[in-house]
């Protein structure tokens, strides 16, 4: 099949760096979708596979859009779909197929759960020798537990740190080890791609939710593992600044950001207490980090006096980093205003759905958002299709040269 004609079937645009690399997508939730999702923005061509009882994430609902759950359509833009049952004899030669041509191959069964169906990277790389295989599973892959993100802040520690230090832990209020996850895997397809591209080798790439989680504790996993220190809560402050939190005012909280001590001068001359930047106790961060409980009776008096809103406007025209509280509406409102447009339409025709931005911005090779999360199965016919035309390769179907230096080769 010519590069035409894979164009005519897979009717993106192709413009985008990414333009010509077919990614088989075996993942559902969010770590994997979220990774598929940011390749497919990047200009991949993603062919997601689903069961024939769909994404888990098409039910979680509410909120929903007209029929749709918005937790599916916030992971899933940009790609193709095709309904494959891997029980079922023809359906998982259809499956084989496509991992044979893919270049990049995602998925996120517990650890060894696709070998029984010849779609593991051992049976894959058989006759892909090239492909990127990319396994995202909850512990990695010798520990076959499934990975939920709720349980890997528990497991991980990040619930001690969140919540009042004389209350609960509590979980974030998003899946950020999943959505970390799903960064990691992206990045490191996006390595092994380019060392393929340099010796035309494939390889494997494996993360996994525990370890993101570990990397992504940043400062307090640092603090263990460097220091023998073990962080724990504090409510909205930090555990190395003062006064870096939310902070009562007049009518509300504004929350207060200082870095350094440039900034808490800002601070102390902008409320009125220059006589702070005398105060051995307070001129400089890490007596000021240590004398914090005589200092906030202080602030929070001086900040007494003026509305959040006030405050906000003065400290933000001194420079002082401070930010009020908002609601997930004002925040995209916020981010409207200042003409980062949060919110793109995606997709054509009469399946054009508002989905968030991609906050990536390249100046040559624009992000797209050509196609709207699929319906499930939508594109099983087109998908069928290619896959009926023989051919090498989905690389050279696309025009894509492959390199001719160096070696050529989850829960369930």
């Amino acid at each position: 099949m010519s590069a035409d004609d894979f164009e005519k079937i897979f009717d993106r645009p192709g413009t985008g760096p990414l333009s010509g690399i077919v990614v088989a997508d075996f993942s559902r939730v969010l770590a994997g979708p979220y990774a598929t999702m940011m390749l497919a923005d990047l200009g991949a061509t993603v062919i997601k596979v689903e069961s024939p009882g769909g994404d888990d994430t098409r039910s979680w609902k509410p909120p929903v859009r007209g029929d749709d759950s918005t937790y599916y359509l916030s992971i899933n833009r940009n790609k193709y779909d095709i309904v494959l049952d891997l029980t079922d004899a023809d359906d998982l030669a259809v499956a084989q197929e496509l991992a044979r041509r893919a270049d990049v191959l995602v998925e996120n069964f517990k650890p060894g759960g696709l070998a029984k169906y010849g779609l593991d990277h051992a049976t894959v790389s058989r006759t892909n020798p090239t492909v990127i295989y990319s396994s995202v599973t909850g512990f990695g892959p010798q520990n076959p537990q499934p990975g939920y993100d709720l349980l890997v802040q528990g497991l991980s520690g990040f619930m001690s740190l969140t919540g009042d230090a004389d209350g609960p832990p509590y979980r974030g209020g998003v899946a950020i080890f999943d959505v970390m996850t799903g960064l990691h895997t992206t990045i490191g397809i996006l390595a092994a791609l380019q060392h393929r591209a340099q010796t035309g080798e494939g390889q494997t790439v494996d993360t996994n939710l525990l370890s993101s989680a570990m990397s992504g504790l940043a400062n307090q996993t640092s603090a263990y593992v460097a220091g023998g220190a073990v962080p724990h809560r504090m409510g909205n402050e930090h555990p190395s600044l003062y006064p870096y939190q939310p902070m009562p005012t007049k009518d509300g909280d504004l929350i207060i950001a200082c870095g350094n001590d440039r900034q808490f001068a800002m601070l102390a001359n902008t409320v009125g207490r220059p006589e702070w930047l005398t105060d051995e106790r307070f001129a400089r961060a890490i007596p000021r980090n240590a004398h914090r409980t005589e200092l906030e009776p202080l602030l929070i008096e001086a900040l007494s006096h003026r509305d959040a809103q006030e405050w906000y406007e003065l400290l933000t025209a001194a420079g002082m980093p401070c930010a009020p509280i908002n609601s997930i509406e004002q925040g995209v409102q916020l981010a409207e205003s200042m003409g980062l447009e949060p919110s793109v339409p995606t997709g054509t025709g009469d399946r054009v759905i508002p989905t968030v931005r991609n906050p990536i911005t390249l100046s040559k090779s624009p992000i797209s958002y050509d196609l709207a999360p699929p319906k499930l199965g939508q594109d099983s016919d087109r998908v069928r299709r290619w896959l009926a035309t023989p051919a090498a390769g989905a690389a050279a179907e696309a025009g894509v040269q492959t390199p001719t230096t160096g070696t050529a080769a989850a829960e369930d």
